[in-house]
């Protein structure tokens, strides 16, 4: 078979992957994922959009393979930073500040949950679990590295708890068990799963930050969730745990891998975006990671859009069938795990594609190999899914609420008659930013494969070949998410 032929049928077996999927997943353009749901008001119409999103994706794949002839991400080119600043900002003091913001955050978190006004709206801890620490600890790291390691108040509490230890025995606490490395980043992404079911389906929740959680429940989950963390690293070890078993722990290191920042035996260096997201797949686990956090977030969004109608019919069946009411819960968690698993068999059959094109990798390897190119993607649809709401959420967190966290009448800071300014950026801009965040995201997953590619193939023709399905993939879900973010809300 010559070599434009075999271009030829990859492409077509891309073209037919992409459209085979969408009619599969969307099959009525009316569906719409709430999430991602924008407004219909815009001087473009939403095809050239759609479009627009793809052909510049097109672009980048035809300069990549006509431009890139070598692996760019995958060299190791981390620097050291030899300022006094970038040394002291992850020195000893600034650890110990850190831990103690942390910690301070966590106590009060639980204390503001149960002592606090049962209206999630006006207490401090709804909205600080589900959305300035949930989304705005990612942007954090993937602009400045592994913070959350310095912050996380079970790391800081265990590492307290080691050292007064060894003050006492005269040496540190060994971990009794060693961490199995198969299971890898596993543990931490089973607990993803648990935690988007307590936050998306758990007592029918909406998942709506500000209005679809009681805080007694927020705390006593964080409470569960303190001696359970606290547990695997005495287990297991404080660093191993938090960066393998914690939920958190492992899910903000996956997007610190994009940073340019990177802190290596105390010491803060740079390195180019995206390059430390190369060594983050090796681990198992860390495409199950990835896939789940879209798969959750494309449920977040599809369960009032494209999923409202088949969860509303089973709802109903339920109680067709003898129930006194509608099985809120089992629903929620049915189309939950079927949106993951219909995003975990989009990723599969991609991958099953790539394999196809050499028979010098098998599937389950390139998963691995490729699983840190999915990270964009994700990352994408948490801002295109939820900057609006993290926008104005944040300026509530940081006037009224912090002024008044238990909702008693209280103006701490002077700000408890403030509130968010809902006019400002404005509809058309917030929609912008959403699109491009799609765009960016769907680029530079893009790029990141097909360094990968390069990697892996020896011959640059054959990983550009690996990587039409790769294309599709992106196509696919940029044009799906540039379509669904168009959409009107009716």
């Amino acid at each position: 078979m010559s070599l434009r032929n075999a271009r030829v049928e990859a492409a077509a077996a891309a073209a037919l992957f992409t459209g085979a999927v969408t009619a599969l997943a969307f099959p009525d353009p009316s569906w719409a994922h709430a999430g991602l749901i924008g407004r219909r008001d815009l001087p473009i119409p939403d095809l050239l959009f759609a479009g627009a999103a793809a052909v510049i994706l097109i672009i980048s794949f035809v300069a990549l393979s006509m431009g890139r002839k070598e692996p760019k991400l995958e060299q190791d080119r981390w620097q050291p930073l030899t300022s006094s600043f970038g040394q002291a900002i992850v020195g000893p003091a600034a650890n110990l500040i850190a831990a103690l913001v942390g910690v301070f955050l966590l106590v009060l978190v639980v204390w503001t949950g149960f002592e606090g006004t049962s209206a999630p709206d006006r207490n401090f801890t709804p909205p600080f679990v589900l959305s300035t620490f949930w989304l705005g600890m990612v942007g954090l790291s993937v602009v400045f590295g592994d913070v959350f390691r310095a912050f996380s108040p079970w790391r800081a509490i265990a590492r307290a708890f080691a050292g007064v230890v060894a003050a006492v025995a005269g040496r540190r606490p060994a971990a009794p068990f060693s961490y199995p490395e198969r299971l890898g980043r596993w543990p931490a992404a089973v607990g993803l799963v648990a935690f988007l079911w307590f936050e998306l389906v758990y007592e029918g929740q909406s998942g709506n930050a500000a209005t679809g959680a009681l805080p007694e429940t927020i705390a006593t989950a964080t409470l569960v969730y303190t001696a359970i963390t606290l547990a695997g690293m005495g287990l297991f070890g404080i660093d191993k745990w938090h960066r393998r078993g914690e939920i958190f722990g492992a899910y903000y290191e996956m997007f610190a891998s994009l940073s340019p920042f990177e802190i290596r035996e105390g010491k803060l260096g740079r390195r180019p975006w995206l390059s430390g997201s190369t060594r983050w797949g090796v681990v198992p686990g860390s495409l199950a990671l990835v896939v789940i956090l879209i798969g959750g977030t494309s449920f977040d969004g599809a369960q009032e859009g494209a999923l409202a109608d088949p969860i509303g019919w089973l709802n109903d069946g339920w109680v067709d069938l003898g129930f006194e009411k509608p099985l809120f819960e089992l629903t929620g968690t049915i189309f939950l795990g079927l949106t993951i698993a219909l995003i975990a068999l989009i990723f599969s059959t991609a991958i099953r594609g790539i394999a196809s094109t050499s028979a010098d990798h098998s599937s389950r390897e390139l998963g691995a190999k490729f699983a840190h190119a999915f990270i964009p993607i994700g990352l994408a649809y948490l801002v295109a899914h939820y900057f609006s709401q993290f926008f104005y959420l944040i300026q509530a967190q940081f006037t009224y609420l912090l002024s008044d966290p238990f909702g008693d009448g209280s103006n701490i800071l002077g700000t408890a008659d403030a509130g968010p300014d809902y006019t400002f950026p404005g509809a058309a801009a917030i929609w912008s930013v959403m699109v491009v965040a799609l765009a960016v995201g769907h680029v530079a997953a893009l790029v990141i494969g097909h360094d990968r590619a390069l990697k892996l193939f020896s011959d640059p023709r054959v990983a550009s070949r690996s990587q039409y399905w790769m294309l599709a993939l992106m196509v696919l879900f940029t044009i799906l998410g540039v379509f669904l973010l168009s959409q009107s809300n009716e």
